[in-house]
């Protein structure tokens, strides 16, 4: 369970932090507490599950990886677990999911993948495919971005 000053410090955080040499010490003052408090609020967090991690998150389009790509899976219902096993171990992989079966749309199991080109993203799909043994998957490239954020609190 998070109390009022761990919460204010998400708030503070989701922003960004200043790149300087003492970023946290910046935060900490914005909200009454040492660097080393700070530090030890955001241990804590990623320790009990209430945050994932506390990392810096690069703009993708600018280091040149402009193709995004989501794929959409056909697996089998009793094979669901070992398949998204594999697909969120894979580094290529930044999302993996599951989802219910739409109307006339068998796919079930989603994975996003980001890289520098379109056939290199048909090639890890292909990569992916055989290692799982899942043949039937559909590769979806994104054509615009219009929004793209963290989760907030």
């Amino acid at each position: 369970m998070i109390d009022s000053l761990d919460f204010s410090l998400l708030r503070a955080a989701q922003n960004g932090i200043e790149l300087t040499e003492k970023p946290y010490l910046l935060l900490g003052e914005e909200l009454g507490i040492s660097d080393e408090e700070v530090i030890k609020r955001l241990k804590l967090m990623t320790e009990q599950g209430i945050i994932r991690r506390f990392a810096a998150t690069m703009g993708h389009r600018a280091l040149g990886i402009v193709a995004n790509a989501m794929v959409a899976w056909k697996v089998a219902p009793q094979d669901l677990e070992r398949v998204g096993t594999i697909l969120a171990s894979s580094q290529e992989v930044t999302h993996c999911y599951e989802r219910e079966l739409a109307h006339n749309w068998p796919y079930n199991l989603y994975t996003v993948i980001h890289s520098r080109s379109k056939e290199d993203c048909l090639r890890i799909a292909k990569e992916l495919s055989d290692a799982t043994s899942v043949e039937e998957y559909k590769v979806l490239f994104s054509e615009k971005e219009y929004k793209k954020t963290s989760a907030r609190i």
